[in-house]
């Protein structure tokens, strides 16, 4: 038996290590398009079911995979293109309350168990100054919402309510749970 997990985020390696269990990164190579006449917390964890399921593995493998996207006002805010959307992001998000969801499939033989973990945030109001100033890092270029709060985006979230790690994309103490489901001999 191998742990797989279905991503190259180096973030969600470093939490699956909270583990202390070897595993193996193989990427699910999908296309991550949503659905946007359906609910954001189900088509998260609809991509995140479809990564797990496209990945190489043996029957008695355990196959990880997250999808993690930013929400407000109904809106899916995914990676930015470029420096104009990762401002259009940050400034929508400047002042408001949003919600960080990822999408948690653990997958052993025919067994599939997908969850959607959500957290509550609230940014403070933004300057112009510190958007810009966040922008040139390039923290906020290969993140959901445009922000990273392990990083500088530590300095804008005012208020957060449910799992710090679903925020950097892995919700841990979930994913805990679901592996003590479907192996516990990891354990």
């Amino acid at each position: 038996m191998q742990v797989i997990l279905a991503s190259q985020s180096p973030r969600r390696q470093e939490l699956l290590k909270l583990f202390h269990i070897p595993f193996t990164v193989r990427v699910a190579d999908i296309d991550e398009t949503m659905d946007e006449s359906k609910p954001p917390y189900d088509e998260v964890a609809r991509v995140s079911s479809l990564k797990a399921m496209a990945v190489s593995r043996e029957e008695s493998d355990v196959v990880i995979a997250a999808d993690t996207i930013v929400v407000c006002d109904g809106k899916v805010l995914g990676k930015p293109k470029d420096e104009a959307d990762a401002h259009r992001m940050l400034n929508l998000l400047s002042g408001r309350d949003h919600q960080v969801m990822t999408g948690l499939t653990v997958l052993r033989g025919e067994k599939i168990l997908s969850c959607t973990e959500v957290t509550d945030i609230h940014f403070r109001a933004l300057t112009e100054k510190e958007i810009e100033s966040y922008i040139r890092t390039g923290e906020p270029m290969d993140k959901a919402g445009s922000y990273g709060i392990q990083g500088g985006a530590a300095l804008f979230a005012e208020k957060l309510c449910g799992d710090y790690f679903n925020v950097v994309g892995l919700p841990v103490c979930r994913l805990g749970k679901l592996l003590k489901e479907i192996a516990p001999e990891l354990f």
